[in-house]
C-alpha cells in the first residue's frame, strides 16, 4: 500500500505541475503542499531513521534557501521554488539530490533555449496555428515547472523513497 502511494503521488504531482505550468504559467500551491505532506506522512513507514529524516528536511531547507534567493533576484518564480523545495524533500541529502538538481538545470537550459527559438519566431508560430499555448509564445518567463517535473520523473528511481518502494513491492 505504501509503495503504491509513493509510486503514485510523486510522479502524479510532478506531471500536474508541469502541465499547469505549461498551460497557465503557474503552479498551484496545492501541488507542492501535497508533495510535502505526502513525504512527511510516508517517511515513518519507509525505514528512514531520525538522522536520515533530518537530512531529507535539511535538503528541503537548503533548496528552499537557494530558491528563495533566486526568487528575490527575480530569477525564479514562486511556484517553481515551492515545487523544487517539495521535490527535494523526497531526495534527501545524498547523490540522488545532486543528480536531480543537475538534471533540472540541464533540462531547464534546454527548455529555455527552445523557448527563445520559438519566441524569436512568434509571428510564424502563431500564423501556422500550431497547437501551442499562447503563453509559451507570448510570455516573458520560462515555465520551469516543466523542467522540474521532467527531471523529477527521470531522477525518481534513484530517490530513497522510490528505492524503498521498489524493494517493498519486489
Amino acid at each position: 500500500m505504501i509503495a503504491s502511494i509513493i509510486f503514485l503521488v510523486f510522479p502524479l504531482c510532478l506531471v500536474m505541475a508541469a502541465l499547469t505550468d505549461l498551460i497557465e504559467m503557474k503552479i498551484p500551491n496545492r501541488i507542492p503542499a501535497i508533495l510535502s505532506l505526502a513525504f512527511l506522512s510516508l517517511a515513518p513507514f519507509v525505514d528512514l531513521n531520525l538522522q536520515q529524516f533530518a537530512f531529507h528536511l535539511l535538503a528541503g531547507i537548503v533548496v528552499f534557501a537557494g530558491c528563495f534567493a533566486l526568487f528575490a533576484l527575480g530569477a525564479m518564480g514562486g511556484g517553481d521554488a515551492k515545487l523544487l523545495t517539495a521535490a527535494a524533500l523526497w531526495f534527501g541529502f545524498n547523490g540522488s539530490l545532486v543528480g536531480f538538481l543537475a538534471t533540472v538545470a540541464f533540462l531547464g537550459g534546454i527548455l529555455t533555449i527552445l523557448l527563445l527559438i520559438v519566441r524569436a519566431r512568434a509571428n510564424t508560430v502563431l500564423a501556422l496555428g500550431l497547437p501551442i499555448p499562447s503563453s509559451i509564445v507570448l510570455a516573458k518567463k520560462v515555465p520551469y515547472g516543466i523542467a522540474i517535473g521532467a527531471a523529477g520523473l527521470i531522477s525518481f528511481p534513484q530517490s530513497p523513497l522510490a528505492i524503498w518502494a521498489i524493494h517493498a513491492a519486489g
